[in-house]
């Protein structure tokens, strides 16, 4: 299969004080379009940082950072932030939802920032929502809503604006198990039947089973797949 991500000798660094602190150690890494791949491992490991990576809201110290054929870890920080708002739809443990607006208004925000006409931005609402199991719950605010249906929420936003692939950190962290399976059947579904590719980071084992594969961290490296 054909790699929408691809990672070659990254490393990232952080300065504290006269301390260098080694986040990322020379990684490679494919991601196979239409993957869905679960990033495990201790806190501290650098999962985050690597996902953080990936959708291009941060650059590596060293190294190349594709995705889809693009080097995003050489765009300038105005171009990187139209490419991730046209290529990664991202999905958090706490939802970021604006407790203001409808369910509705939080989907539709990453289309403010594209040429749609507001009929074509109410349209493609209404479709994520419909995706997502939530269109009797459009003009609901995030405080009328269950934790499961506020991130069933957020990853309609994730999903409206068609993005090349998901970035999910901890999406279920916050969530009891039953609802947490839930979420996961959805990322499952839309891994499957609508060919998204997925890179969830989760320190839950039975969420990562959900994943069509596991990678795990360790201290700054990949330590293998898990068997």
């Amino acid at each position: 299969m054909t790699a929408l991500v691809s990672i070659r000798g990254v490393s990232k660094r952080y300065t504290r004080g006269k301390q260098t602190v080694e986040v990322l150690q020379k990684l490679n890494l494919d991601i196979a379009q239409g993957d869905f791949l679960a990033l495990m491992g201790p806190s501290g490991s650098g999962k985050t940082t690597l996902l953080n990576l990936i959708g291009g809201l941060d650059k590596p110290s060293d190294g190349e950072v594709m995705v889809d054929g693009k080097r995003i870890d050489t765009l300038s920080a105005g171009d990187l932030a139209k490419w991730r708002a046209r290529h990664v739809g991202f999905v958090f443990q706490f939802y970021n939802l604006l407790p203001v607006l409808t369910a509705e208004a939080n989907v539709e925000l990453p289309l403010l920032l594209t040429n749609l006409s507001k009929a074509q931005r109410k349209k493609n609402v209404a479709a994520a929502l419909a995706v997502v199991g939530l269109a009797d719950r459009a003009g609901h605010k995030p405080n009328e809503l269950s934790g499961g249906q506020a991130q069933r929420v957020a990853i309609a936003r994730a999903l409206v604006a068609d993005p090349t692939l998901l970035v999910c950190d901890e999406p279920t962290g916050d969530l009891d198990r039953k609802t947490a399976d839930e979420i996961l059947n959805l990322l499952q579904t839309l891994n499957r039947d609508h060919g998204k590719t997925i890179v969830m980071v989760t320190h839950d084992a039975k969420a990562a089973e959900f994943a069509s594969h596991q990678l795990h961290m360790d201290k700054g490296a990949l330590v293998g797949e898990a068997p």
